[in-house]
Order: C-alpha cells, then structure tokens, then sequence
C-alpha cells in the first residue's frame, strides 16, 4: 500500500486529454492517486479516451478548487518544473525526488506536483514545495508534455519501489537522496499555520523597516521547511512568537499618548512562555 500514499497532484490541467494520458502512465506503474487542481474541462470524454483502461483511476480521483487542500496531510510536497524559477528551492534530480517520495510515503501521505501544460507551477505554488524536481532534457528542444513528465516520475518511482522491495539493484546516485529524518514532521497544514503567525508577529513588532515581508518570508519559508519541525517544536515557536506580540503591545502601551491594549495572540498558538507548565519548561524541550 505504500506507493498509495503517493499523490499525483495535477495543478490547472488545460486539456482533458491530458488527465487521461496521465492516468494512463500512472496505472502502468503502479500509482493510484490522482488529484486534480482546478482543471479547466473535467470530467471530460477524451480525458476517459486517452486513459486506456485506467479510467478507475479518473473515477477515483479527487478534484480540488485549491493545491492547499490536494496536499493536506502530506509529509512532503515535491514540485516539477521544466525552468530556474526565482523561489530559492533545493533541487533534485527526477531520481533523486523519486527515491525521497518513496522513502518518506511509509510514514504517510507525500504530493508529486505537475503545473499547467504552457506555463508550469507558478511561484506561489512553488512555495508550498519541499524542493523542485527538474527532467534533464535536451536544452534545444526542452518542452516535454504533461503526461510524458508524469510517466518519467512514475517510472523513476516504480524503480525506487523495486530496489527497496529487493527486486532490482540498488541505485548508488540515488541512495543519499533516501537518507530521511525519522522525527515525524508537524502535518503541512500546522506548518502553514505556523507561517501565517510568523508573518503577523514580524509586522506587529515593525521587524520589516523597509525590507520587503515577501522577500523574507521566503526566506523562512524555506528555513523551516528544510528543517522540518515537529508538533511540539511548532508549539514552542507559537509560544515564542506570542511573548514576542505581547511585550511588543506591551511596549507600545507605554509610549506617551499610548492607550493600553491587550496583545493580539493566535487562539491556536501554545501557552506563552511565562504560563508554560514545568513539563513543558525549557530543560524538557
């Protein structure tokens, strides 16, 4: 059941044909989850034509108004791209992220990304990405079609999922890709959470000066994407973040002229550090 934890999240798919192409190249290895973002005609009978018997996999699969919803859940979200995009990614070859989504789908839900057919993932997408995948074609001729890109990547993974089953020789260039944290990463959606009250906590203390917030949340977008925390170090950033709103208003207060109002903190944040209970105090963290 493994490689069912493995999502092939088609984003803004124009062409229906291409949906059942896909599908098509997914069954031939193995994969069963097709999820699909906004497409533009689906369901549609040349989607079912171009599926060549795998039409069970259009049938089951999930369509979604949003990519936040394809990927809740997931461990680990790896984005396709044919070109260097400005969103600072690390990149791995088509190998390497199959070997990375195979390793990781034992654990739970993982997402393998494809954007729309003449313009690919936009930035924002990116953003909500682990890394970008890259498909070394011949730079004369680069433009490979959606459903080609997902019968690489699907192959790639059907080849991981052999050599872990000791079917197939192992993959020396692959391997150090395959080498994981075993601490259980907070859920994707916690993460967002998590982002969404950085953000606010940096404007409520004027940290920007001037600098543009974007440019520094991709920043630590990215840091705190590679270093995959977990739910508990979450709780203890929230907590952080929320001493950090509250001696802000605080400060603020105490200004001249200044009427005293409480701290805006997120309901969902952890205790402040100073009403932690002594289990959660620093020596245990």
């Amino acid at each position: 059941m493994t490689m069912s934890e493995i999502r092939i999240v088609l984003v803004g798919t124009q062409h229906p044909g291409n949906i059942g192409s896909a599908a098509r190249a997914m069954k031939t290895m193995g994969l069963d989850r097709l999820y699909l973002v906004a497409p533009e005609r689906y369901p549609d009978p040349e989607a079912i034509a171009l599926a060549a018997g795998a039409d069970d996999l259009l049938t089951a699969a999930v369509v979604c108004d949003r990519l936040e919803t394809a990927i809740a859940g997931c461990r680990l979200v790896l984005g396709c791209t044919a070109r260097r995009r400005t969103v600072p990614l690390p990149e791995l070859s088509a190998r390497q992220a199959a070997v990375r989504l195979r390793a990781e789908a034992p654990s739970g839900p993982v997402a393998l990304l494809f954007g729309r057919e003449r313009t690919g993932l936009e930035n924002r997408e990116l953003h909500c990405c682990d890394a970008a995948v890259h498909i070394p074609a011949d730079p004369a001729f680069a433009s490979l079609n959606l459903a080609a890109a997902v019968q690489v990547l699907a192959y790639e993974l059907r080849v991981a999922d052999l050599r872990l089953a000791g079917l197939t020789d192992a993959d020396p260039e692959a391997e150090p890709a395959a080498v994981m944290d075993t601490v259980e990463p907070a859920p994707r959606e916690q993460l967002e959470r998590f982002f969404g009250h950085l953000a606010d906590t940096l404007d409520a203390i004027d940290f920007h000066k001037g600098r543009s917030p974007n440019r520094v949340m991709q920043r630590l977008r990215r840091l705190f994407i590679r270093a995959r925390p977990d739910l508990r170090e979450l709780r203890i950033l929230h907590g952080i973040l929320a001493d950090a709103e509250r001696m802000a208003s605080l400060a603020r207060a105490d200004q001249p002229g200044s009427a005293r109002t409480p701290a805006r903190l997120d309901p969902a944040a952890a205790p402040t550090v100073a009403e932690r209970t002594d289990s959660e105090s620093p020596g245990t963290w």
